[in-house]
């Protein structure tokens, strides 16, 4: 990468979220809280907002102008280079369709701006039930606006790293642009987590980002939008997703494509 085009990236992308940064400064609750209050949730238990996220991530995911701001479709799908849909309908393929509903328990680790779980909940036989995760509480209110009341959909505060579940609980578990926000240690415990709670014979669904090829003309944009806004994010681009499993972890099959030039993965592991 030549040192000027990287200082230009980083330095441009540096002064957006300056910007952005500034516009919370009038909101009623501080960026320095941990998390601004929000309607009660369903919880499972204690579970404190973690360090990174409180610290790395607030202005994305804990403050009320995060959610007003980023749950727009056309934004997320601007964000993913025009792609959301595409990596949604690949990522829910895997799990069902239209003409092979998906069957049993399914678990969704952390929500998602954009529609991604509506679509999910569409694909559910009527026998399945889908059970969502976040840690934050503004968060899971935000997806309970979203779908309403539903009988075949628990959405739950819990850490991804300490899933209050039944191990082999699950037929089919999916992380949709989760691991690139979380430190190694953290991603390694919700990845042991994730393999923990799917049955044996069950499918573990990853996407996240990938490191393209470096002649990819958005290899050095994104390179510096990671740096700046994603700090944890280059770790998928230095190593293979799957070292973050666990020790002793054989997937029975694994299946791996790339998309988008390199820029995007989707991991299929069947435990």
């Amino acid at each position: 990468m030549h040192p000027l085009g990287d200082r230009w990236w980083r330095s441009s992308f540096l002064f957006i979220k300056v910007l952005y940064v500034r516009s919370f400064e009038s909101a009623a609750c501080p960026p320095s809280e941990q998390v601004c209050a929000a309607p009660a949730v369903a919880t499972t238990g204690q579970v404190d907002i973690p360090a990174y996220l409180s610290q790395t991530y607030w202005w994305a995911y804990l403050h009320p102008n995060a959610v007003r701001l980023f749950e727009r479709q056309w934004l997320v799908n601007l964000i993913l280079w025009g792609n959301f849909a595409r990596l949604r309908d690949a990522a829910l393929a895997e799990l069902g369709s239209a003409s092979s509903p998906l069957e049993g328990n399914v678990l969704q680790v952390a929500c998602v701006y954009g529609n991604f779980t509506e679509q999910l909940v569409r694909r559910l036989s009527p026998r399945a039930h889908l059970t969502v995760v976040d840690v934050a509480p503004i968060q899971v209110d935000n997806l309970h606006r979203k779908l309403g009341s539903h009988p075949q959909v628990s959405v739950l505060r819990q850490d991804s790293t300490a899933l209050q579940l039944a191990d082999a609980s699950q037929d089919a578990v999916v992380l949709f642009f989760l691991l690139h926000e979380q430190p190694a240690d953290v991603r390694r415990q919700t990845l042991a987590e994730a393999w923990r709670v799917t049955k044996p014979g069950g499918k573990l669904v990853v996407v996240d980002y990938h490191r393209p090829s470096a002649l990819h003309p958005l290899y050095l944009p994104m390179m510096a939008v990671l740096k700046t806004l994603e700090p944890f994010a280059l770790d998928l681009w230095r190593a293979d997703l799957t070292s973050w499993l666990p020790p002793g972890a054989q997937p029975a099959s694994l299946t791996r494509h790339t998309r988008f030039g390199g820029l995007y993965q989707q991991v299929v592991m069947v435990r």
